[in-house]
C-alpha cells in the first residue's frame, strides 16, 4: 500500500484541499524538544516522591520498567505515524485498524481529554508554585497561567513550539542541576549505589511494579508528538528520530535523577514533600535553591503549553475528518493555527482545574493513556494483518512489537486498577 492509498482510506482527505493548511514548520530537533518538554514536564518534578514511597530505594528500577513499556509502544507509534502523518494521531491509527467511526471518535476524544485533564492537573500545580512566590490565590493564578499559555499556543506552531523548546532546555538544566548537586554537593550519601539493585523477593518486586504505574505518568508525552505530525517537515524521517531521542534522553534523566535523590534524600522526606526535588538543595546556597524553584515553576508551565497544543490539534484533526463539528477545524489564515479548537481546549482546562483535585486528574490521565496505548497497538496488528506487503517508505516493526506493547500496557492498566 502506498502513502496516498493509505491516506485515502481515511475519510474526508479530499475535503482538506478546500481549507487553509497547517504549516509544516517543525524540524526534527524542534519536534524532539517538543516531545521532551511534555515528557519531562511536571512528572519527574512531582512524582518522584510518590514513586519512592511505593518502591522505596528501588524507585530507579520502576522508572526503567516504565521506560521499557513506553518504549515498546513508541515503536508502534513510529510505524503508524509514518504510515499516516496526520494531526488526528491515534484516532487516525485506530480508524485505519478497526474502521469503526464510533471507536475512532471515542479514541480521538480520549486523547484530547488526556491532554486537557493533564494540563488541568499541571495548572493546579503551577498555581501552587506561583502562589508560594506571589501570595495570590491558587485558582486565580491557575486561570491566568492557562490563558497566557493558550494565547501562546494560538500565536503560531513554530513560535509556540520554539518557546516550549527554550523552556525544555531550562527543564533539562534543572534536572542536571539536581544530579550534579546531589553527587558533588555537601549532602552525604545515605544509600550506597550497590543497594539500589533489588533482590529477587516478591515483596520488593510487587512494590517496584506498583510504582511503575506512577512512573509511567512521568513518561506520558511522546504520543503527543503524533498530533503535530502534519506540521513537521519530512515527517517520515523526522518523527522516528525525534521519538527515539525523546525517550532516550528522558529515560536517562529520570533514572539518574531518581538515583541522585534516593542516594541523598531520606525516603520518608521524599514521600511527604509536594516538591521533592527541592529537598536536594536543603544544604545549598539560598540563590541556588531559589533558582531551582523558578525552574520547577517553568517546568509546570511548559507542560500546560504543550498539552494545549496537542489537544487542540487532536480536536482540529477530528473535526477536519468529519468526526466533530467543522467549526473546530477552522484554521486562521494569519497564524495558521486552529483557533476555535484552541479556545475550546483552554476553556475546558480552566473549568476542570477549578472543579477537581490534582491527584484525581493525574490518575485519570494515566488510565486514559494506557487504554489508548492498548488500542493503538492492536490497531497496528490489524493493519499489518490486512496487507500483503508493508509500504517501503515507512518505518516498519515486526508484529511481535505491537503484541507485546498491548499486553504490557494492559498489564500496567490492570495493576493500576487493583
Amino acid at each position: 500500500m502506498t502513502k496516498s492509498e493509505a491516506l485515502d482510506e481515511l475519510p474526508h482527505t479530499q475535503d482538506r484541499e478546500k481549507s487553509p493548511k497547517l504549516k509544516r514548520a517543525l524540524s526534527w530537533p524542534l519536534l524532539s524538544l517538543y516531545g521532551l518538554g511534555v515528557t519531562l514536564g511536571a512528572g519527574i518534578y512531582v512524582l518522584i516522591g510518590a514513586t519512592a514511597e511505593q518502591a522505596g530505594i528501588y524507585a530507579p528500577i520502576s522508572f526503567l520498567i516504565a521506560a521499557a513499556i513506553v518504549g515498546i509502544t513508541a515503536l508502534s507509534y513510529i510505524e503508524l505515524a509514518t504510515r499516516y502523518p496526520v494531526s488526528s494521531g491515534a484516532a487516525a491509527y485506530v480508524e485505519a485498524g478497526f474502521h469503526k467511526p464510533w471507536l475512532t471518535t471515542s479514541i480521538g476524544l480520549l486523547i484530547a481529554l488526556s491532554g486537557i485533564v493533564s494540563a488541568s492537573a499541571v495548572a493546579i500545580g503551577a498555581g501552587g508554585y506561583l502562589s508560594g512566590l506571589t501570595g495570590l490565590p491558587i485558582p486565580i493564578l491557575a486561570i491566568m497561567t492557562v490563558i497566557v499559555m493558550g494565547l501562546l499556543a494560538a500565536w503560531g506552531i513554530k513560535e509556540s513550539v520554539t518557546a516550549a523548546a527554550v523552556i525544555t532546555l531550562i527543564e533539562i538544566a534543572g534536572l542536571l542541576l539536581v544530579i550534579g548537586w546531589s553527587f558533588a554537593g555537601p549532602a552525604p550519601v545515605i544509600v550506597p549505589a550497590v543497594d539500589l539493585l533489588p533482590k529477587f523477593e516478591v515483596a520488593h518486586w510487587f512494590g517496584i511494579f506498583a510504582a511503575s504505574t506512577l512512573a509511567f505518568f512521568a513518561f506520558i508525552g511522546f504520543e503527543d508528538m503524533a498530533s503535530v505530525a502534519e506540521e513537521v517537515k519530512e515527517p517520515r524521517r523526522a518523527y522516528p528520530r525525534a521519538v527515539l531521542v525523546t525517550l532516550a534522553v528522558s529515560s536517562a534523566l529520570y533514572v539518574l535523577t531518581t538515583i541522585a535523590a534516593i542516594m541523598t534524600i531520606p525516603i520518608e522526606a521524599l514521600a511527604r514533600s509536594s516538591s521533592p526535588l527541592l529537598l536536594a538543595f536543603d544544604n545549598a546556597p539560598r540563590l541556588l535553591r531559589d533558582a531551582f524553584g523558578v525552574i520547577a515553576v517553568v517546568a509546570t508551565v511548559n507542560g500546560i503549553l504543550i498539552q494545549i497544543i496537542m489537544a487542540s490539534r487532536m480536536v482540529y484533526g477530528m473535526a477536519d475528518r468529519g468526526y466533530l463539528p467543522r467549526q473546530f477545524a477552522w484554521v486562521s489564515k494569519r497564524t495558521q493555527t486552529p483557533l476555535v479548537a484552541t479556545l475550546a481546549v483552554v476553556l475546558v482546562i480552566i473549568t476542570l482545574s477549578q472543579l477537581f483535585p490534582i491527584e484525581l486528574l493525574a490518575e485519570r490521565t494515566s488510565q486514559i493513556v494506557l487504554v489508548t496505548f492498548v488500542l493503538v497497538n492492536i490497531s497496528l496488528l490489524r493493519v499489518k494483518r490486512g496487507e500483503d506487503r508493508a509500504p517501503h517508505e515507512c518505518f516498519i516493526v515486526p508484529p511481535i512489537v505491537p503484541l507485546i506493547g498491548a499486553l504490557a500496557c494492559g498489564f500496567l492498566l490492570t495493576l493500576g486498577l487493583l
